[in-house]
């Protein structure tokens, strides 16, 4: 048995448990499965948010602007608001915007990869601290301004957040409603819902690493590891600047797509820079620029928290209540980080190439 052989009997091996794990988790409630349905939305924005620090080397505090963009841009075409708002849209639409998920992905990627060029466009002469602060500014300027898009004219709904967002629906099969497979399994709407968001990310997953063994993606790791060496063998820096963040961008649209319609409600205290800080916690973590380890820091800080609750109530009970539960599970997480970070500089899983030092010459 050759080399290709052995891969793709992993591969296949995975796609098995992948497949599996749902329906083990599902035997101990849907909260679990739940879990596994978020962790893979911070997968989808870990992967968009490599290419922008892992690839490019560019610091972004405020990606979680364009999860917002797409998130909100949904939750407006597929939600009653903009009907009740604007009567003419009403008379346009009896039934109200339904808009379907096909058209839906695309439009929030378009939408938030603008905003994402919109962004690097000012950002093009800033690096390091200066870069990061500017990009903060930016997340809170999206939160902020979803947050009063209700005077005078109520669009956004404020701090109220929108409601009674669709669900997506393929060909009758609506992913928010229980079904059975074959009359025997069960598969409530978080279920259905893995499924879907486990497509994307294996598609996301292809995208990245074809990225990264392109033309652009190799311009892309010279300007990270030295720009003005970049731009004197020739490297257009400012167009793939631009490129990373507007690429980076529509990832974090597209999950915002989806996270509004597996929510059906969104608000602006979703998208807070705690959010964004997370994001960029689970890169690190993980490995800068390395796609299992950026996959690996996701999936491990997504479920970490939820698991911690079970380790802060008994705690909690210990302390005889004089613990926040909420604030000792942060405290926990806190200390997990560190303590990796500590053991493990370049993350869970580094690139093989990415922070170490250059050769020395031999005499």
């Amino acid at each position: 048995m050759n080399l290709r052989d052995n891969k793709i009997g992993t591969y296949v091996a995975f796609a098995i448990v992948l497949a599996i794990v749902p329906f083990i988790a599902q035997y101990f409630g849907n909260a679990w499965v739940r879990i596994l349905d978020i962790a893979l939305l911070y997968v989808l924005l870990a992967l968009g948010l490599n290419i922008v620090v892992g690839y490019a080397g560019l610091l972004d505090l405020g990606y979680v602007a364009f999860y917002a963009v797409g998130a909100y841009l949904f939750g407006l075409l597929a939600s009653p608001q903009l009907a009740e708002t604007f009567p003419r849209i009403a008379e346009m639409f009896p039934g109200g915007l339904h808009t379907p998920w096909w058209l839906a992905i695309p439009i929030g990627a378009l939408v938030a990869g603008i905003f994402g060029v919109v962004l690097g466009a000012p950002t093009l002469k800033l690096r390091g601290d200066y870069l990061a602060i500017v990009t903060l500014g930016f997340g809170e300027i999206i939160r902020v301004f979803m947050n009063n898009l209700d005077a005078p004219v109520n669009i956004t709904n404020g701090p109220k957040g929108l409601a009674q967002i669709d669900s997506f629906n393929f060909l009758g099969y609506d992913l928010g409603k229980r079904h059975s497979l074959f009359g025997i399994i069960d598969l409530p709407p978080v279920t259905s819902y893995y499924f879907f968001f486990l497509a994307l990310v294996v598609i996301s997953v292809v995208i990245c690493y074809r990225l990264e063994r392109s033309r652009i993606g190799r311009a892309w790791m010279a300007i990270r590891e030295d720009e003005i060496a970049a731009k004197a063998m020739g490297i257009n820096t400012r167009n793939l600047k631009l490129l990373a963040f507007g690429m980076g961008a529509t990832f974090g649209g597209v999950s915002g797509v989806l996270f509004s319609t597996f929510q059906g409600f969104i608000s602006p205290e979703s998208f807070s820079l705690q959010e964004s800080v997370m994001i960029v916690a689970m890169v690190v973590l993980g490995g800068i620029g390395h796609i299992p380890g950026v996959i690996l820091g996701a999936l491990l800080l997504s479920a970490l928290p939820e698991v911690l609750r079970y380790v802060a109530g008994p705690l909690q009970n210990m302390t005889d209540g004089r613990l926040d539960a909420a604030i000792l599970r942060q405290l926990l997480i806190a200390l997990a980080m560190i303590a990796i970070m500590l053991s493990r500089p370049r993350g869970l899983w580094p690139s093989p190439e990415h922070g170490k030092a250059a050769p020395v010459p031999t005499k």
